[in-house]
């Protein structure tokens, strides 16, 4: 039987990943133009949530996936708000 832990850390690898190539392109390119400032307002708003979730359920792949993807996420907008 599979752990319902490592199901949630691959889970939690996974989409954190995922935004890696678009925060290093977003960093080389200085181009944040095709990026929505309204989803990614939206974006880092929702994983505040899911990271405020993870500590009141002591769920800890939740809690690490949600701390790296608001600093991935708000690399982005931050640049979206500085360069947009």
């Amino acid at each position: 039987m599979i752990d319902s832990a490592l199901v949630g850390y691959v889970a939690a690898v996974s989409t954190t990943v995922a935004f890696v190539p678009q925060v290093a392109r977003t960093w080389r390119t200085r181009s944040t133009g095709d990026i929505s400032l309204n989803m990614y307002l939206l974006l880092v708003a929702g994983t505040a949530l899911w990271l405020a979730y993870g500590l009141m359920t002591q769920a800890a792949p939740v809690i690490a996936s949600n701390v790296v993807n608001i600093c991935l996420q708000g690399s982005i907008l931050y640049l979206k708000l500085r360069h947009g």
